[in-house]
């Protein structure tokens, strides 16, 4: 199976995230390829907290709780499994970048991420300490990357939400 062409995407449940999803479900389809949407988690407090004090039980519930978020932007993005698109969802334990990377390991796959939450606090000082994913997979890809800007609608929603505008009173007129 391992020449069949894949499309690999980093999926956090972020709109960011999403907005790439929809684009690698196009790129599948496209290329004939088998949509791979991988979400990367590690431990709450990170991995080295997690060896200091292992608790199988919580490490079997933040995996549980991976999976369901994984299942959640597939059902936010597309109303569940995409139609026409082969898929092997995937909820992987590590960091994103290095997840993504050593499964994008072949020459044919493509390996599909958004710019990221550029702009948050947090955002910025993990960049800082650990670069961004999207640098580090930029780097570390053996494979081709297809960087996926925002959805012009994300500017649209800041606006609208800065605005103090209420979606729900948007929707349900």
């Amino acid at each position: 199976m391992s020449d069949v062409a894949r499309v690999i995407v980093g999926v956090s449940g972020s709109l960011h995230s999403l907005t790439a999803l929809h684009r690698a479900a196009e790129e599948a389809r496209a290329r004939g390829a088998v949509l791979v949407p991988v979400l990367a988690w590690t431990p709450v407090g990170g991995e080295r907290n997690y060896r200091a004090r292992p608790c199988p039980s919580l490490l079997r519930a933040w995996q549980q709780a991976a999976g369901a978020r994984l299942g959640g932007a597939l059902e936010e993005a597309f109303g569940g499994l995409p139609i026409g698109v082969p898929m092997e969802p995937m909820v992987m334990r590590g960091e994103p970048a290095e997840v993504l990377t050593a499964l994008a390991d072949r020459p044919g796959d493509l390996l599909v991420i958004s710019t990221g939450r550029q702009g948050l606090v947090r955002g910025t000082a993990h960049r800082l300490l650990r670069g961004s994913v999207r640098r580090r997979c930029l780097n570390r890809a053996r494979c081709g990357v297809l960087v996926v800007p925002p959805s012009t609608l994300h500017a649209d929603l800041r606006a609208l939400h800065r605005d103090g505008v209420d979606l729900r009173e948007l929707v349900a007129a």
